[in-house]
């Protein structure tokens, strides 16, 4: 038997959050599906994984429940992936800490069929907006590591390395799009004009294209117990290097 691994997420205000929470553990329940889910007043986000059957029952529940209709990333495991149901309610679906307007993000969006020619132009700057362990796994061509622990030191990143004056054109991207929604608008404000945000982050690029045009390098770095997916978004061989930042 195959799981089915998805993977999303929604900028949208919410409210009721606490009967929010509980419709959805009951819905993870009653279709045996396991992951987490983090709620709060901005929106929802989340990686979930169950029986094809199950995981297409849940998302009919959780598009009813969200009042909304799922964009999500999929890819499949021999093995369940989570061995528990999580829905967490925080202050953010993820952690910036900055206040952003996510509207200002408006038109930075770049499709997988677009990436590779706007990130192949030597006028770009290239940022993964991800976490130095998981850089290491695995990063597109030519990408700048900000080396960051966590999301929240990205903004130090750019305030110290970046200049809105002299880096014009910058391309930035992430495990499913989620960090770049909030990056992207955050850096429209501090004043760069011409910033770019990967659609559906590394997940739908390695989705959408095909291995001989990828410029994708190495594994990309999941949240779950494969640790990473490979090129065919099959489990690889990465070892979890987020356990030697925790050290």
């Amino acid at each position: 038997m195959k799981y089915q691994v998805i993977t999303f997420y929604e900028f949208k205000d919410l409210s009721n959050l606490d009967a929010i929470k509980e419709s959805l553990l009951s819905a993870m329940e009653k279709y045996s599906v396991f992951g987490t889910i983090i709620i709060a007043n901005e929106g929802y986000n989340s990686t979930v994984c169950g029986a094809p059957a199950k995981i297409e029952k849940f998302i009919a529940v959780a598009e009813k429940i969200f009042d909304t209709g799922l964009e999500y990333k999929s890819s499949y495991h021999e093995e369940t992936t989570f061995q528990r149901r999580k829905v967490k309610i925080k202050r953010e679906i993820v952690t910036l800490r900055k206040n952003v307007d996510i509207k200002s993000g408006a038109g930075t969006h770049v499709g997988s069929k677009k990436w590779n020619k706007l990130i192949n132009d030597p006028e770009t700057i290239v940022l993964d907006a991800r976490n130095d362990y998981e850089y290491r796994v695995g990063t597109f061509k030519s990408a700048i590591n900000p080396e960051t622990d966590s999301f929240t030191e990205l903004p130090d990143f750019v305030e110290k390395h970046f200049d809105p004056a002299k880096h014009r054109k910058i391309a930035m991207f992430c495990t499913g799009g989620i960090r770049c929604e909030k990056f992207a608008p955050y850096m429209k404000e501090k004043g760069f004009e011409e910033i770019y945000q990967l659609k559906g982050g590394i997940l739908k690029y390695i989705e959408e294209t095909p291995e001989p045009e990828s410029l994708w390098e190495g594994e990309c770095f999941v949240f779950d117990e494969r640790i990473s997916v490979d090129k065919n978004l099959r489990k690889g061989g990465a070892k979890d290097l987020s356990l030697e930042t925790k050290k």
